[in-house]
């Protein structure tokens, strides 16, 4: 398979780039016209950043499974689709051709049928990184359902939040999984989130850790009893489910500045078309590479990068299941090696927190099929960005540092290897399509080089959020009120002398720690959960392996006992609440919070006081209670 539309020079790209703004439904209509449809398109493009409301190749009629297997059967039907490495190094790789792939998501597709899923109903997927959970990704797909993936991190409450809002009926999960050295009870989990979630009809469970499990006879089946029935019934293919363009794919939950996450749709046609044209183009694929991407599914990255973007474009996709530091540090290393990765696609935080091993782990590893290595989910400080390039592409592979977002659905600002120019930690310039533009506080358009300002992007490209779901004007208030008739980003950025932009993070209350977006509201609520507390304030500070930690300023009732040990309660109460992922890091005790007289917290000076600036922070004098500062600075916690 060839791509037609991938960019392969600098004036190329510069070319496409221009075309794609001055004449997006032509440049759009080409490349999808390279993709399978039922029904070509009517329109190609109808919108406004106003309600808003985006609508790509309407009147279309598509199934995107039919595009990342059926497709590619005759031709690479017995490539690799899928490469799953597991969890333990001493257990066999398992390895997936499209035609066993494409059986797999057929007979699943079955089960999911015969358990009564039908088009446009939610199904929660709470798995372990297995290639089934991708099979389940896929059978959702085909059958029309809408897939919402749950990140096995979460804990019972987030996810019955999840369920609550997507009223999502069916649940597929497996009896546990393993992650290092860990092994997650996933069923158990569930099992507890099911508890305010009555309306659940049934429960798919598959086999992975032999974890004793309840079983509810009625709602609780096992996946190989199901796939047993099928297999019975002679295994029948399963004819994709036709759909409009425009129909959600599916659903992702993503923390915003209310304490309430929030669903981010995205529809069939826009995401499948960008998700293959950023990956053929950013990674620059070529036919018969291994493509490893180091996400979980439960995150967008894994949706577009391991599942939609690569197997849209007939590549193999490395799937692990463990972590990077186990059962030492030279795992991903080992990888690289024994499936002869040449594309490899990690987070700013896994590379900072192995550079703290040193070399040792990289010493022996050959890393030679490597040909380009890229970043995402965090802005790379140049250090890390330095010793990725020396250490891990022997300074021969090029650095993708790609900028982008859940609702954006795709990579919007990004180098492409080898074919548009780098610059360490630079995202650099736009993909074809995306007009992004820095704008002051007061919503003027900052203009020329050598200036920065709140990234905003001026019009659609093709897997922009359509809408939050079940609350579109929470999706209008939350990206396209700030600044009217734009998409707002939440990201502050800097446009270089050469017009590269450079991302400096997040303007808003939402932090981003490890690659993932939490809202300070939502850590704040999970910790004034706990009996003690009177009150929290959250912000961000400087990390060195996370890129961002969790300061929490906690007051409390009355502090009984050992202050050590309500900050351990506090931290597991929030992990009780969301997930391990939003424990503070630090958490100080404080007896006010700085407050404006109509009863605002700044938190402006919360994070100068984080980041350890406790002298220079700023006119105090329209607090309600200037003296709570100084009281806060002397408390602060370093370590």
């Amino acid at each position: 398979m060839s791509y037609p539309y991938q960019i392969t020079s600098l004036e190329a790209y510069r070319a496409e780039w221009r075309r794609s703004i001055d004449d997006p439904e032509g440049f759009w209509s080409d490349v999808a016209g390279h993709f399978t449809w039922r029904r070509r398109w009517d329109k190609v493009l109808s919108w406004n950043f106003t309600d808003p409301d985006v609508r790509w190749f309407e009147g279309a009629r598509l199934n995107i499974t039919e595009n990342c297997l059926d497709r590619h059967l005759e031709e690479r039907g017995d490539q690799p689709a899928i490469l799953w490495e597991p969890n333990d190094p001493q257990d066999a790789p398992r390895v997936l051709t499209y035609r066993q792939l494409h059986f797999k998501v057929c007979q699943f597709a079955h089960v999911l049928h015969n358990n009564g899923v039908r088009k446009g109903d939610r199904v929660c997927i709470y798995m372990g990184m297995i290639p089934e959970l991708a099979v389940a990704v896929l059978a959702c797909a085909r059958v029309g359902a809408i897939h919402s993936v749950i990140f096995g991190g979460f804990s019972a409450q987030s996810i019955a939040d999840r369920l609550q809002d997507a009223h999502a009926e069916y649940v597929i999960t497996c009896d546990g999984a393993f992650r290092g050295a860990k092994d997650i009870p996933l069923k158990s989990v569930i099992d507890d989130a099911l508890v305010s979630c009555p309306f659940v009809k049934r429960t798919i469970v598959f086999t992975r850790t032999r974890t004793p499990v309840s079983m509810i006879k009625g709602r609780d089946v096992w996946w190989e009893d199901e796939i047993h029935k099928v297999e019975s019934a002679g295994n029948p293919p399963f004819p994709a489910v036709e759909m409009d363009a425009e129909d959600p794919l599916f659903i992702l939950y993503t923390s915003g500045s209310t304490g309430k996450p929030k669903g981010v749709v995205h529809s069939s046609a826009g995401y499948m078309v960008y998700t293959n044209y950023t990956f053929v183009n950013v990674f620059q694929y070529r036919p018969g590479e291994v493509h490893f991407c180091t996400a979980d599914i439960g995150w967008i990255t894994g949706h577009s990068y391991i599942v939609y973007g690569p197997l849209g474009a007939g590549a193999t996709s490395l799937m692990f299941e463990g972590v990077p530091t186990w059962p030492d540090a030279g795992r991903f290393w080992d990888i690289v090696d024994k499936h002869r990765v040449n594309i490899l696609y990690t987070a700013p935080t896994a590379i900072r927190s192995l550079m703290a091993y040193g070399l040792g782990p990289l010493q022996g590893r050959s890393l030679e099929t490597l040909r380009v290595i890229g970043t995402v989910g965090e802005p790379i400080n140049e250090e890390a960005w330095h010793w990725y390039d020396e250490h891990v592409g022997r300074r021969r592979c090029p650095i993708v540092d790609t900028w982008w977002q859940t609702e954006t659905g795709g990579v919007m600002i990004s180098n492409m290897a080898g074919v548009t120019p780098s610059k360490p930690s630079h995202a650099t310039l736009p993909m074809p399509g995306v007009e992004p533009l820095l704008v002051d506080e007061a919503g003027r358009e900052v203009v020329g080089n050598g200036v920065s300002g709140n990234l905003c992007i001026r019009s659609p490209w093709p897997s922009v959020i359509r809408t939050t779901y079940g609350d579109h004007e929470r999706c209008r208030t939350n990206y396209f009120s700030t600044y009217p008739g734009l998409y707002f980003t939440g990201d502050g950025a800097l446009r270089d002398e050469n017009g590269y932009y450079r991302i400096t993070g997040r303007v808003d209350d939402v932090l981003n720690v490890s690659g993932h977006r939490i809202g300070t509201a939502e850590v704040e609520n999970a910790i004034n959960m706990h009996a003690g507390v009177v009150e929290s304030a959250v912000v961000g500070y400087p990390h060195d392996i996370k890129g961002q930690g969790i300061y929490a300023y906690v007051i409390m009732g009355e502090l009984h006992g050992d202050e050590e040990l309500t900050r351990r309660d506090i931290a597991l109460t929030v992990s009780r609440v969301i997930g391990p992922i939003a424990k503070p890091d630090r958490i100080q005790f404080v007896t006010g919070l700085p407050k404006t007289r109509s009863g605002k917290i700044m938190r402006r000076i919360l994070r100068k006081i984080a980041e350890g600036e406790t002298q220079n922070l700023g006119d105090t004098t329209t607090l309600l209670d200037p003296g709570v500062v100084q009281d806060i600075s002397k408390g602060r916690i370093n370590r």
